[in-house]
């Protein structure tokens, strides 16, 4: 066991000085988000309900707490899965193509020691960021946020994932699972240059001047969730948009920019920060995890899958 780890250490990339292969994005990155799904999705579970809530007629619950009271005494402990399927098959995909699109632009960006600007390091995360928004994230998102919204209503409409899916493209066509798109790249883009940012800036820091220098689990997790936890705070108010523009009452808003008024209008500034405390906890420990698990996965393939 310490010959392997020995051996991987080496293996590892060496900090920003190496190039990263695509194809090992890819796998690790897919890795990384199913295994974190996994763990985060209750809290992304009473993150929605407390948004679709926020606007209803009469709304059930009165804070984080009723509503996962609420959730289990209905639900029992499953209560809290409900619409897995949809994010756990759209979460894969999404950190595959988020990472694969970061490594491979950041591959065409660095300079001849492997660095990056720090105005580039933010494109680079905004790149990766609209691309899993077009490509995974705005479609997942939208079916998931209709298939909650319509588990909760007195009579729910579709039966399953794939049935909520079939249901969905029949009667809006592949338009129906496109809503928000505008406001789901802007979440996403900015999203991920935000923490992508952070993270390599506070990686640095640990590297003290060593870009090869490997900073360990510990300090990789830490600035993982500091990095979610920036990118909360930043963009929370588009996540509120976004959430808004993939429910069920989406036919209420003209667009992303209307649907923002909308929400000044009801609920004034603080309405853009519904859900906010669910979603801290979430994506703290979400970022946290997947960019550690995304390094560790790394290292391994490193070792058994030679590119260089």
């Amino acid at each position: 066991m310490v010959v392997l780890t020995s051996n991987l250490v080496a293996a590892a990339p060496s900090g920003a000085s190496r190039k990263k292969h695509p194809g090992k994005a890819v796998l690790a990155g897919g890795f990384a988000g199913g295994l974190e799904i996994l763990c985060t999705f209750p809290t992304e579970y009473v993150k929605t309900q407390l948004q679709l809530d926020s606007r209803a007629a009469t709304p059930r619950y009165t804070g984080i707490g009723d509503c996962i009271s609420k959730t289990f005494k209905t639900h029992g402990m499953g209560g809290f899965y409900r619409g897995l399927s949809s994010l756990l098959y759209g979460s894969i995909p999404k950190a595959s193509v988020r990472f694969m699109g970061y490594e491979a632009l950041r591959n065409r960006m660095v300079d001849k020691d492997g660095k990056l600007t720090q105005t580039k390091t933010v494109l680079c995360g905004l790149g990766a960021g609209v691309s899993e928004a077009i490509l995974v994230v705005c479609p997942m998102e939208t079916i998931k946020v209709k298939f909650i919204h319509d588990q909760n209503q007195p009579n729910p409409k579709y039966r399953g994932f794939l049935h909520g899916v079939r249901e969905i493209v029949k009667q809006e066509g592949i338009r129906g699972t496109y809503q928000g798109l505008t406001a789901t790249i802007l979440k996403q883009g900015s999203n991920q240059a935000i923490r992508f940012f952070t993270f390599n800036n506070l990686k640095a820091y640990f590297q003290d001047g060593d870009n090869t220098k490997d900073i360990g689990v510990v300090k990789t997790f830490l600035c993982g969730g500091i990095a979610g936890a920036a990118s909360v705070f930043g963009n929370t108010p588009l996540d509120v948009v976004k959430t808004r523009m993939q429910g069920l009452d989406r036919h209420l808003y003209k667009n992303t920019f209307h649907c923002a008024q909308m929400v000044l209008k009801h609920d004034g500034p603080k309405g853009f920060y519904k859900g906010t405390v669910p979603r801290l906890g979430r994506v703290v420990f979400d970022v946290a995890f997947v960019f550690t698990i995304y390094e560790q996965t790394m290292k391994v393939l490193d070792y058994v899958w030679k590119t260089d």
